[in-house]
């Protein structure tokens, strides 16, 4: 039996000036962001599918001027808690509008990875497991509220593409409802505990834990490169850590199944790690 269940979205009740490529991605204009001190949407802010809450990761943009919310595929899931394999768990269509905080309209699921998975007949286990990943693109009217910096860190100023080894440390920002806007509690450090899925995840031990809620948010390595997004709660290898998917497969993935063509934005404010005595 696997020792792992996907960190569920809440349900409603409970409630740069540069461009990163995404992977066979094209290189766009970069859009005018708004200053990171007064932008109402950014990395870390909730998103709710119908009535289930998630926390956004990244923002990305495409040679179309589109900007996107990068959100956890399960958040808009129709299978249950432990079901983590998304070449067999169902997902809202691609259209489903999805609220975004700080919005003024509501934004659009344009890519779902476990939709991608299935129309293409992924077979490879660890792709299957561990492969989280969709794109919420944003309204015209709200692109210029947005600013791509992680609140509190800064960053990211990359793509870690090479994982992390055990004892490396990380940097989240999660933002679940079930914290009741103590947003304190959002930033975290951590641990990571190693590399699983050959590649595809990390397992990660923070203070404090990601929860329901927190379901997709950003993760950083040391350097400030984005290194994933948060997929899963784990019991092994330890109980009360996460399992993230790695964001450059992901983006590989989107580029070569059909996605938008984005690109990640890079923080307008430099990645700062030295912010916060939480950690190991």
């Amino acid at each position: 039996m696997r020792a792992i269940v996907r960190v569920l979205c809440v349900a409603s009740l409970l409630a740069a000036s540069l461009a990163v490529f995404a992977p066979g991605g094209s290189v766009g204009a970069v859009p005018q962001w708004a200053p990171a001190a007064t932008a109402t949407i950014h990395p870390g802010v909730q998103t709710v599918t119908a009535g289930g809450q998630c926390t956004s990761n990244f923002v990305f943009h495409d040679g179309a001027d589109n900007v996107y919310l990068g959100q956890a595929a399960h958040c808009s899931g129709t299978g249950g808690q432990t079901s983590t394999n998304g070449c067999e768990t169902g997902s809202l269509p691609l259209g489903t509008p999805v609220e975004v905080e700080g919005a003024s309209q509501p934004g659009t699921l344009v890519y779902n990875s476990w939709i991608a998975m299935q129309a293409s007949g992924e077979t490879n286990v660890d792709t299957c497991q561990f492969n989280d990943f969709a794109l919420v693109r944003l309204h015209p009217s709200d692109y210029a509220k947005v600013n791509p910096s992680v609140p509190h860190w800064g960053g990211p100023n990359g793509i870690n593409t090479t994982g992390t080894a055990a004892g490396q440390t990380v940097y989240s920002y999660g933002n679940s409802s079930l914290r009741f806007g103590l947003t304190i509690l959002s930033p975290k450090t951590g641990l990571s505990l190693g590399d699983a899925g050959a590649g595809w995840s990390h397992n990660v031990l923070t203070v404090t834990p990601g929860i329901p809620g927190d379901s997709g948010s950003a993760f950083l390595d040391a350097s400030g490169r984005a290194v994933g997004t948060l997929s899963t709660l784990q019991i092994l290898p330890l109980a009360g850590s996460n399992g993230v998917g790695d964001i450059s497969r992901e983006l590989n993935y989107v580029a070569s199944h059909g996605g938008p063509s984005v690109q990640l934005a890079l923080g307008t404010e430099a990645f700062n790690p030295n912010q916060l005595p939480l950690g190991l």
